[in-house]
């Protein structure tokens, strides 16, 4: 554990900023699974889960928990489920 406050201080806040970042890739993660889910079920509301994966990828993506060729890699992967 640091001694220097302005140290202290960091520490806290890259703890703050982990959990945070910890929970959108989580909410990313899901939503892209449930939209999986559904279309291996064949169930009627795929579309709307792709909306919100996409749009969960895109949150990561500007917030820059993940770099913009992986959301754009990811995105086409799943609308390319979905055309199928």
């Amino acid at each position: 554990m640091p001694n220097i406050e302005s140290a202290i201080k960091r520490v806290r806040t890259a703890e703050k900023a982990n959990e945070l970042n910890s929970g959108q890739l989580s909410t990313m993660r899901t939503a892209i699974k449930k939209y999986e889910q559904a279309l291996e079920a064949g169930a009627a509301n795929a579309e709307e889960l792709y909306k919100a994966a996409a749009r969960a990828i895109d949150m990561a993506q500007s917030k820059g928990l993940i770099h913009k060729n992986k959301a754009a890699r990811d995105k086409s992967r799943l609308a390319a489920k979905l055309a199928k």
